[in-house]
């Protein structure tokens, strides 16, 4: 007597390896048609048919992006930045998000409702105080001006304080008891725990400084101190644009990006959905 294999779990896997070759495709045919136009010249990215496979111009198309924004510098430029705000704005959050889960305070819960507030404002609504108050402190076009701003972010926050709440609740408790500091015991105790929360932080902070245009553009006018967004904006021309030297700058922009993802990724995942569920 034969056995046969049942249908439900195989049509199940090819509907599912089906539908993620799709995803696949939305998701990897726009960065391989970014590397195929940032080896392209202008005038042959606009071909129709367009063409499928790289060409020979992406080193003409990287002098020309260097020679017209100084690229190197901007990166730099970039680099710095996002990786000094991922450094300051992830110990804001951190202590803000430990602050608001082992501290038991009046308005607390008020004042955490009050902060998520920001996750719902649109950052527009908020540029022309920000920039008033950086223009009183004399502070334009410097880069604490593109940095401090958005140092406690609500997002953040609401991060952290949900991956200290999962800790078990007589752990901070018995620190105390233990005759533990403070400072002590949120560096022994509760930092350890929330190392990939940690890194899933590292990685929203990197890519959100990195790819953020419009608070860099406001509060940044000379071109030496501009950041790749900012910089790859400025080289769109009235009258002709080079779409293939702005594709390579893109394509290099991106390379950064998928390194901290890359490195992280481990962590990314479990570091979102820590104090998701609660034992």
């Amino acid at each position: 007597m034969t056995t046969r294999t049942p249908r439900g779990p195989r049509a199940r896997g090819i509907l599912l390896t089906s539908a993620l070759a799709i995803a696949l495709a939305v998701v990897g045919v726009p960065f391989y048609w970014l590397v195929v136009a940032a080896t392209r010249s202008s005038r042959e990215i606009f071909d129709s048919p367009p063409p499928v496979l790289p060409g020979g111009h992406l080193a003409a198309n990287l002098h020309a992006l260097q020679e017209s924004a100084d690229f190197g510098r901007v990166v730099l430029n970039s680099l710095a930045i996002a990786v000094l705000y991922t450094l300051c704005a992830g110990a804001v959050c951190t202590l803000a998000g430990y602050g608001f889960a082992a501290y038991r305070f009046p308005g607390r819960e008020a004042l955490f409702g009050l902060l998520m507030l920001g996750l719902v404002v649109p950052a527009q609504v908020t540029l022309v105080p920000l920039f008033k108050l950086m223009a009183e402190l004399r502070w334009l076009d410097t880069y604490q001006a593109v940095l401090l701003p958005n140092l406690a972010l609500p997002f953040g926050i609401f991060l952290m304080r949900q991956s200290l709440s999962a800790l078990p609740p007589g752990l901070l408790d018995a620190g105390r008891i233990d005759g533990c500091g403070e400072w002590r015991l949120f560096w022994r105790v509760a930092l350890p725990p929330m190392r990939p929360a940690l890194a899933a932080l590292a990685v929203f902070l990197f890519l959100y400084q990195w790819n953020d245009f419009v608070w860099p553009l406001v509060v940044l006018r000379d071109g030496s101190s501009f950041t790749v967004p900012v910089a790859l904006a400025s080289l769109q021309g009235l009258d002709e644009t080079d779409y293939g030297a702005i594709l390579a700058g893109t394509a290099v922009a991106a390379i950064p990006m998928a390194a901290v993802f890359l490195a992280l990724q481990r962590h990314f995942v479990s570091g979102l959905l820590a104090g998701a569920v609660k034992e």
